[in-house]
Formats: structure tokens, C-alpha cells, sequence
């Protein structure tokens, strides 16, 4: 699969043969967080190319959302959350598990430009999931977002993946299900 990643391991545009996300500890130590995902990854036995993610949040808690082709898979932990344009003072209280993590995968061959607006189109259904389950919040400052796709034909693949097409529809109602459904314990 071609994928589109802002994972800490495996981030960009290219092609991965796995999306590992891992559970890490609360205060999480490490400076090498993509050291750690390769050592992860080789020991589950994966191998080539892949993406990686990190969350101190249960990631057996995960929840799925299925619209027209397109799975999206959510890890919410939101026990850190606010606004991505916050104060330059507001600072990050006490640890407390954070991260929403999402994984899109759907079956359509997308271009560049619409892989990476496939992005945006899963990020803006994260956050109208987590206001509508009642937070007052844009996600955690450590939300991480894959969506992986097969390789485009010949023709350049899909060219739209916003909200009002086709696939990007898509994408945006099964982000919205998978992370309203996360989100509501939170909330």
C-alpha cells in the first residue's frame, strides 16, 4: 500500500508493508521513538517498509468505522487534550495518557495531492467527532494520522479526497464514527 503518514517512523508519502501502533508507557522515556517502533516492528517479525506509531493509551481499546469501502481504526486517548492553536503559554499539565492515533485505509489508488488531503479530510473529522461527543478540543499534541491506499494506475489515481468527494466522503464518516465512538468514554 502507498501511504500517507505523519507517524514518527515511517512519516511521508511512500510505500509500507505494515502500520504498527504501539503502546508505550506513561512518561515515556526514549529520545529514539523511531528507534524503538524498528525494534518493535523486528521483533513482531515485520519486515520492509513500514509506518509507526505511539500512544500511552490502550491501544486494545481501539475502535473501528466502516463507510463504502474505507476502514478507519482509532486509538483515543484523551486524557491530554486542547486546541492545535493554543497560547504560546499554555503549557501541557501533568502527564496523562494522550494521543489519537488513526489509521485509514480504503481501496481506491489516490494521487499525491489527494492522499495528502485525505489527511486533512480525516483530521477535520476527527476534531467534528470530538466536538460532538462534547469536548472542547481540536485532539492531543501528540495526534498522528495514516492513510494508506494501493498504488495509483496509469491514470494518477483518484484526484479528490475532500469532504465532498467521493472517497474523501468516505473517509470522513468512518474517522468520524471510529473517533466519536473513542472519544465518548472521555467525554
Amino acid at each position: 500500500m502507498r501511504v500517507c503518514s505523519s507517524a514518527v517512523f515511517g512519516g511521508g508519502i511512500g510505500p509500507r508493508a505494515w502500520i504498527l501502533n504501539a503502546q508505550v508507557p506513561g512518561g515515556y522515556p526514549r529520545l529514539d521513538p523511531d528507534r524503538h517502533l524498528a525494534e518493535i516492528a523486528a521483533a513482531e517479525g515485520l519486515t520492509g517498509p513500514g509506518a509507526g506509531l505511539m500512544t500511552a493509551a490502550d491501544v486494545a481499546a481501539y475502535t473501528t468505522a466502516q463507510d463504502g469501502g474505507v476502514t478507519a481504526t482509532v486509538t483515543a486517548g484523551l486524557g491530554v487534550r486542547g486546541w492545535a492553536a493554543a497560547p504560546e503559554d499554555d503549557r501541557v499539565p501533568s502527564f496523562r495518557p494522550g494521543t489519537v492515533n488513526i489509521v485509514v485505509t480504503l481501496p481506491a489508488g489516490l494521487s499525491d495531492a489527494a492522499l495528502v488531503n485525505a489527511v486533512a479530510t480525516a483530521t477535520e473529522a476527527k476534531v467534528q467527532a470530538l466536538l460532538d461527543a462534547g469536548l472542547d478540543c481540536s485532539g492531543t499534541p501528540t495526534d498522528a494520522v495514516c492513510v494508506a491506499a494501493p498504488e495509483p494506475g496509469p491514470d494518477g489515481g483518484e484526484p479528490f479526497a475532500g469532504p465532498r468527494s467521493t472517497w474523501g466522503a468516505r473517509i470522513a464518516r468512518a474517522v468520524h464514527s471510529a473517533v466519536l465512538a473513542g472519544a465518548r468514554p472521555a467525554a
